[in-house]
Order: structure tokens, then sequence, then C-alpha cells
């Protein structure tokens, strides 16, 4: 696999190795030697031996290029390390000291040079400022993160070292296999996609797990973990998103995409199972490796009390999931060989006095079911419960029929202590609620779903590139971020938007002849690119019915604006059509730095941020995530008509956004877009974009 030198090396150096125990050169050492079968050679000018092996001076003295070097010096020492390395052509390289850029802008110094030495010589690179890395299959323990862990098919990538020394404590402790763990640390070189690769192509992982606080390259990232989604789930913890970006945003869009949106929005794309906790991410990690998926959210509970069975139930109808119909076949036979008291119909309750014997044959009937796709077992420890002979029945029942997934809660402690570790043995997932086993199924059954999605085809409308590349070109040469809205209207109507009827004037007389030719209502708009929520300043009149209402209008804005805002540039006003019949709603685009273009959708005019009712997609986008967009919205209802009121044409929305999502991934110097508000009529009926604010940055 690629990486294979850090994960299968057949000799390591460890240069900073020590004699001292408290050291972490001695620690990663001793992990090494404990369980590694290849040559191990310390690096250490001070010492002869360390553990009785020989040491060496450099690493050109050990007279052999290591596959893998581990470096533990002080930081100032690191460069000379890596030209070290180059010398003697060394191509793998774990730096686990800090005191890089983590620590302030003469580390980042340090750090940059490094890397230039690094690419330089070709040398691939892991950390600094990392724990190490370990690969139980191959007893490699290049770490100082403690014992070595038991091997299993869970490869883990952790942006903190710290935190993965208490996962591995945790796994440990709870048996938990895996297959890689990697520390990432300040990813120089080697970043969280180099390694969702790698543990992609590896054969001896099923799951991909991992904790990070950014992603260095976002729209690579989402393109290719969707690739590898399709072969094995990634299961995230993702921490550290600030909001500072969204409170300096001009627009509504950018206002409300803050990081975790794009965040969550990107792991949406590319079918990544965002976990909130470590505790929930290896709930997850246990099922998807141990457990084939499930069909469908379609559940069979076995119990031997009630009262977990109605918890089941609640969180089973909560999450969205369903209880299976058992078939009549089903019914008879467990109404046959059950006691009469039993519960035969979905959840099965078997009673407390149930032995191993009758958990058997409840689960074994169940799973044939061919209505069933989960079986979840609840297992109460009363007084003739047998868990450790129960639990060795369900390993049974599992060993022979290994199509669908067995989920277990055996509730308590001490007394279903022994039956946990028979399924901890037998590889058959074991959690503390029937919530928390209901939660798993739920989402294994949605990753199933996200795996049967239709291919994404993103429709190419015939638009007009040219006029809008001329207007764009023209405010970044005047060095104008903001495009104006008669501008920004013309940049919609070359991707196929309709915008109201109106033109700029420059006195009341000329105002009241346009509103004239254009046909009453009118609306009237502060014209000034500097002044960006008119409405704010008193800058949007509407509903204007007549010439003189027109006039009074214009000589009223611009008295008082000018006072409210003496340093805008005010050019006139926009006289434009009113459009008022249908429902207004915002489309809308902010550019995040790692994913690209965030298309918003939601309720619009003023109610945008007062509700704050909208979702996040990124582009490009196809028809089918663009109706997701407004089914994810709560007003969803009310735009497809409710208490007899019509509805409005979803797919004319659906198509605007895809083609502001064409628009925005056409053009990366547009930063911000707002289309607010965008009045969606009856099925038939064209859309209107009634105001627009496009932002601009040169790429």
């Amino acid at each position: 696999m690629a990486l294979s030198g850090f994960f299968n090396p057949k000799s390591i150096a460890v240069v900073g190795a020590s004699r001292q125990k408290s050291k972490v050169g001695y620690e990663i050492l001793k992990n090494i030697l404990d369980d590694f079968q290849g040559k191990v050679f310390p690096v250490n000018p001070q010492a002869d031996s360390i553990e009785g092996i020989k040491c060496f001076a450099d690493l050109k003295s050990i007279g052999e290029v290591p596959e893998l070097v581990i470096i533990v010096v002080p930081a100032g020492i690191v460069p000379e390390i890596m030209h070290q390395c180059s010398q003697v052509g060394v191509k793998s390289v774990i730096i686990i000291t800090a005191g890089f850029k983590e620590v302030g802008e003469k580390g980042k110094e340090l750090e940059e040079e490094v890397k230039r030495i690094a690419k330089r010589s070709g040398i691939r690179l892991i950390g600094p400022n990392c724990l190490g890395v370990i690969v139980p299959g191959n007893k490699l323990n290049a770490s100082f993160g403690g014992k070595i862990p038991l091997e299993g098919s869970i490869g883990y990538i952790s942006q903190s070292g710290a935190l993965l020394a208490a996962i591995l404590d945790a796994a440990n402790a709870s048996g938990i296999g895996f297959s890689k763990l990697i520390s990432i640390g300040n990813k120089a070189d080697i970043n969280e996609l180099d390694l969702v690769e790698a543990l992609g192509d590896d054969e001896d992982t099923r799951v991909i797990a991992g904790y990070l606080e950014n992603i260095t390259d976002g729209n690579n990232f989402v393109r290719e973990a969707e690739q590898i989604s399709h072969q094995k789930p990634i299961l995230l913890i993702k921490s550290g998103n600030s909001e500072a970006g969204a409170k300096a945003a001009s627009s509504h869009t950018g206002s409300l995409a803050g990081g975790e949106v794009a965040y969550e929005s990107a792991f949406a794309r590319a079918g990544i199972i965002r976990c909130n906790s470590i505790k929930q991410q290896f709930d997850y990690a246990q099922a998807f490796a141990d457990q084939p998926l499930p069909a469908g959210g379609k559940i069979a509970v076995i119990t031997n009390a009630g009262g977990p069975g109605i918890m089941a139930a609640d969180a089973i109808e909560g999450l969205g999931l369903t209880f299976a119909k058992f078939s009549e076949e089903t019914i008879s036979k467990l109404q046959e060989k059950l006691p009469p008291a039993a519960n035969i119909y979905n959840p099965v309750d078997i009673l407390g006095d149930a032995l191993s014997d009758r958990y058997e044959f409840a689960l074994d009937t169940v799973i044939d079911d061919g209505n069933v796709d989960a079986v979840m077992v609840l297992l109460t420890p009363q007084a003739m419960t047998q868990p450790a002979a129960i639990a060795q029945a369900v390993a049974k029942v599992a060993g022979e029929k290994p199509d669908k997934p067995i989920f277990c809660c055996f509730l308590g402690a001490e007394k279903v202590g022994e039956g946990i570790k028979v399924l901890q043995k037998a590889n058959i997932p074991q959690y503390d609620s029937p919530e928390s086993t209901a939660n798993v199924i739920k989402v294994m059954s949605d990753y199933v779903r996200w795996l049967s999605r239709p291919k994404r085809i993103v429709k190419l409308f015939p638009v007009n590139r040219r006029k809008v590349e001329n207007i764009i070109e023209r405010h970044l040469r005047q060095k104008h971020r903001q495009i104006g809205e008669t501008d920004s209207k013309e940049i919609l109507q070359a991707y196929g938007f309709k915008t109201p009827e109106g033109s700029i004037a420059r006195n009341p007389d000329q105002a009241a002849n346009i509103a004239q030719q254009i046909g009453f209502p009118v609306v009237l708009k502060i014209w000034s690119s500097e002044i960006v929520h008119k409405s704010d300043v008193g800058g949007v009149k509407i509903g204007l019915n007549n010439s003189q209402e027109v006039r009074d209008s214009f000589d009223l804005m611009m008295y008082r604006i000018p006072r409210k805002c003496p340093d805008a540039d005010i050019l006139g006003v926009l006289v434009e059509k009113m459009h008022s019949t249908g429902k207004e709603v915002i489309l809308g685009m902010n550019r995040d730095a790692s994913f690209g273009p965030l298309m918003m959708f939601g309720m619009g005019g003023i109610m945008v941020e007062a509700l704050k009712d909208v979702s996040f997609y990124l582009a490009p986008l196809t028809a089918d995530e663009a109706r997701e967009m407004l089914m994810n919205t709560k007003t969803y209802k009310m735009l497809k008509g409710i208490r007899g009121e019509e509805g409005v044409d979803i797919d004319a929305i659906a198509e605007g956004l895809q083609r502001l999502s064409q628009l925005v991934t056409e053009f990366p110097q547009i930063q911000e877009l707002d289309i607010n508000p965008y009045v969606v009529g009856p099925e038939g009926t064209i859309p209107i974009a009634v105001d627009a604010r496009i932002t601009v940055e040169k790429t």
C-alpha cells in the first residue's frame, strides 16, 4: 500500500534514543523493541548501547539505509538530522519532536526549513509534534502512546497525539482492535487526505476513523473521500470550528454560513459520518467493522423485559426507523415454541425467565424473516438469567447466519460482564443502552441509503459567460469588491434568471417617468455600492402607486440617506416594477476557504435572519440535491401549500439553485452572493430575482 515505509518497515532508526526511562526517546525505543521483528538502530552519540542494543553516533555510521527514521531530538537540531536522512537516502521519517509552528513564528520558520529539506530529498514525513505510528498486525509500536492494541480492522488518524493516547488506553480496556493508528501532528507533509487514501487502499482496514481539527485541502479531500466512502465508511470527529468568518460577512448567506456549516455540508457530500464523541465513534466503528450492513431500517427486537423493550421502541420510532412486521410463518413459529405469556409480535418479549435456549430460538427465528433487516438483542440480568450462555447462543446464530447484523444491549455491569466478554470475543457489538443501539442501526441504515443514491449528474445550462467576465473584471480592475444591484442583476440575467423591469433615475422627474413606462406599483431603491443593506438606512420604498408618490419618495431618500451615510457615493435611485405575488425565498452562496462555494436556501425577505430556517450544500448541485435543500427546511411545507393554500413551483426554485451553483462554480472570483427576495409563484410561473448582491475578490 502507499506509505508502506511507515506501516511495514523492515528496519527502524530512532534518532534521539535515550537511556533515561523518563524520556520520550527511551519510551519509543522500548515500545519498538518490545514487539518489532525487524532491525532496530538506536542513534545517540553519547551512548554505546541502550537496552542491550548497539548505539550509533549518526545515521551514516549505521552502514545501511533504515526504511523508517524516527526523530526525537530537540527542535533546533531536527533540520540537521533531516540533512543526514537526505544524505544516506532515507525516504520515510516520523518527527515526534514538538516546538514547531504550534509555538509561534520562530517554530513555523523551523518547520518550513524541515519541509524544504524533505521535499528536495523526496522524503515523506509524518509530524512534527506527533505521537507516532502503531500497526498491531506488523507488531510495530513506533510511538510513546502506551501498550500496542489488539489487531483489528479500524484504521485511526488523529491530529491530537494526546487524544490518540487516550483512545488507545480506552481501546485496550475495551478490547477494541485496530489495523493502524497514526498521529499526524502538524501535517508538515503527510496530511489527513494522504492517510485516508492510504487506509482506503489498505486491505486490513474495513473502517476509517479519526479526529481532525482542520482539513488542509477541502476540495480534494471531499472528492477523494467520496470515492473511498463507497468502499468503506469514514467516521470523523471534527472540532475547532470558528464562527469569526461568518461574523465578518456582508451577505445574509455569509452571516449564516459558519465553519461548522461548511464541514457538515462537506461531510454530507462525501458520505462521511460525523461523530460527536469518542464513545459514539467507537459505537459506530465496532458495528461497521464487525457486522454486515443492514439492507434497510426494519428492526426486530428480542428482550427478556418489557421496560427495555419500550425504551427500544421509543428510540427506534424517534429516529425514523421502523419495527419489522413479521411474516405469518415467523409468528406461527414463535407462537408454537414460546411460553403463552410471551409477546410474539415485535418487540418479542421472551420473559424474564428466558435461558440461552429461548434466546437462541427467538433470534434464529426472527433473523430468517425476510422483513427483518437487523436484530437488537436486549438482556437484563434477572435471577435466572445466564448472560455468558446467552451471549454464546447469540454468537452461535451470528456465526451460522452472518448476512444480517445483530446488535446486543446487555444492561447492567458486574452480572453481565462475562457475557459481554463473550460478545467481544465473537465480534458482536455490545452497547450500554437501547438508545445507543438504535442510534448505531440508524447510522448504518443512513450509510446504506447514501451508498444507493443515484450517480451525481450536474446539469449545465446555456449561459453568457463573456458578459459575466466583463462585469467582474471591470469591478476588480476598479478595486470594487461589492458589485452593485444593477450589475449583479445583469450577471444573473446572463445565467438565465429573470429580474424586474427598471432603470436608474438621477432626479425625481426621471424617476416618475420610468415608473409610468414600466407601470405601477413600483419600488425605489437607493443606488450606491457603499450601501449594502439598503433597508437599514431607509433606502427601499415599496408599493408606490403614482408619480407623486415616486417624486416624494425620491426626494425623501436623497435628503435623509446622505445624512445617515455621509461617505457613501450615491449615484441615484433604482426604479423597478414591484412583484408582490408569490412566496419570498433566498438563494445564496458563501465561498468557504477550504471547501469552495457553499450554497444556501431559505425563506427570504427580512425573515431569513429572523427565522434562520436555512439549508446548505456544497456546489456544484445536482437536481436531487437542490430539491433536498428545499426539503431540509422547516418551511418546506409552506412552499408546497398547506390548508388549501396553493403551493409554489418547487422545481423552479431547484433550477434557480442549480443555475446559481453553475455561476459560482465557473467564477471563483465570486465570494458571496444573495438573491433576496427570490419571488416564486405557482407552478408554471417564472420566479423573479427581486434583489441581489455579489461580492468578488481576485483569485
